[in-house]
């Protein structure tokens, strides 16, 4: 029996851990998704200028989109955008290096697989760990942000109705709510004490997250200061919406778990099925193995599979 498929699993999975691990050695635990701490509260209290808090988090925030022109990065830079991935580009690309090699010296130890084949499966599993960890990353990121903020913008019209200005209510939701949410507004209030336009903030925190409801909180800020009015009123008018939407999307998505979870099933049921029988008997395809058309075939059923995949997440990407 053949256990090489099962070590290619254990493979990717410590080279996930030790990306992980790296990240949460190189930045505190406080960076982490699960940590209650605020990263930019537990900085500024360690003693660091608001300034050099400010620099830091815009350029982590902001560095991995300026990098769409290094080559295969653009692949990598719009979900490591929105996971605010604190590693630089530079850094991601050395580690996808790093861990390739790591991926290489466990397949050389643990299977008998031929050099070039080895080489091929540890840039595989060493880019490949990378980019599913930054997506986990984003979408982690990107799904507490949604949730967090309706109760943020409801936390800015108790502000504002309490008597504080605008930019006071930003300062405040910074300090109340949780990362990754308390974070980002901790920024735009840095930025508003240092002169710059809130509403010219929000905006560009929605284009560079790419949300719709913060787009709707920029515009509505933005319109109020140039037209005047209630602005409490229109923020809970807004929160309301956001709510709405919000449940909206979530029973959207539970409508098309089926679907999306069937897809995933049919892609992955052959490859489930190959595994199980190279491992239970591993001279199952050798009759076939030199023929022809055995590896065009190959490519034809991996292609069909990966089309599977697309076209079911075609069919069930919803716009809320």
């Amino acid at each position: 029996m053949s256990a090489e498929p099962i070590i290619y699993g254990l493979i990717f999975v410590g080279v996930l851990v030790l990306v992980e691990g790296l990240y949460l050695v190189a930045f505190g635990k406080s960076i982490s998704l699960n940590s209650r701490v605020n990263r930019r509260l537990e900085m500024l209290e360690r003693g660091t200028r608001r300034q050099e808090v400010l620099e830091k988090l815009r350029k982590e925030m902001q560095q991995h989109m300026s990098a769409r022109s290094i080559p295969l990065y653009s692949l990598l830079s719009e979900k490591a955008q929105k996971a605010a991935i604190a590693f630089t580009p530079q850094q991601l690309i050395m580690i996808m290096a790093a861990v390739s090699a790591f991926a290489f010296m466990a397949l050389t130890v643990g299977t008998e697989t031929e050099t070039p084949v080895r080489l091929l499966l540890s840039v595989g599993i060493g880019v490949g760990g990378v980019y599913f960890w930054i997506a986990h990353k984003a979408g982690k990121r990107m799904a507490m942000i949604e949730e967090q903020l309706p109760d943020a913008v409801e936390l800015m019209v108790r502000s504002l109705r309490v008597g504080h200005p605008f930019s006071n209510a930003i300062s405040i939701v910074s300090k109340e709510i949780q990362d990754p949410l308390a974070s980002e507004f901790g920024v735009i209030a840095d930025e508003s004490a240092y002169g710059r336009d809130i509403g010219e903030a929000l905006k560009d925190m929605a284009e560079r997250l790419d949300m719709q409801d913060l787009r709707f909180l920029a515009v509505a800020v933005t319109i109020q200061q140039q037209s005047g009015g209630n602005l409490a009123e229109i923020l809970a008018g807004l929160a309301k919406v956001i709510r709405a939407r919000f449940r909206l999307f979530r029973r959207v998505k539970a409508i098309t778990a089926e679907a999306k979870w069937s897809g995933k099933f049919l892609s992955a049921f052959p490859i489930v099925a190959l595994i199980v029988i190279n491992v239970s008997d591993p001279h199952y395809y050798d009759e076939v193995r030199d023929h022809a058309l055995f590896i065009p075939a190959c490519f034809a059923v991996g292609i069909f599979l990966a089309l599977n995949l697309l076209v079911m997440r075609i069919l069930t990407n919803i716009k809320v």
